[in-house]
């Protein structure tokens, strides 16, 4: 199930972020700023989906699932949830070297855009900047 999150669902939230090395490290308070959806399973939040919108463009700040709960489709599922109902243009940066959430982002039909180089630390490594578009 995914359901918009909420204060309570920030420790889990954190534990996610923090099992993660691949996404974006942010405090999960500031999350509640903006569009905020978590995946559910069995009681457990098992995923989240960070978005800031204005108008009709979007950025997905951080999309992050729990490894038990990797290759159940959540991640493709959260992103569905925001994309069903979102219409214009909607952007990401992903980690050169994360492959895996590439090829998902691709499969929802993402496209690569761009690439930025030394764009992220801890490892320093590039990003690739892809795009979405909805009618």
């Amino acid at each position: 199930m995914i359901r918009q999150g909420r204060a309570e669902d920030l420790p889990a939230i954190a534990a996610i972020q923090q099992a993660s090395p691949e996404a974006a490290h942010w405090d999960p308070a500031d999350y509640l700023n903006y569009d905020l959806r978590v995946a559910v399973w069995q009681e457990e939040v098992a995923g989240f989906l960070v978005v800031r919108a204005i108008g009709d463009e979007a950025e997905i700040l951080n999309l992050a699932v729990a490894p038990r709960f990797r290759r159940l489709g959540i991640a493709r599922e959260l992103l569905r949830s925001f994309l069903e109902r979102f219409r214009g243009t909607v952007f990401l940066e992903v980690r050169e070297s994360n492959a895996v959430a590439q090829r998902a982002y691709e499969a929802t039909g993402f496209k690569e855009v761009n690439r930025r180089e030394r764009y992220y630390a801890s490892p320093l490594e590039a990003a690739i900047v892809m795009k979405f578009h909805s009618c």
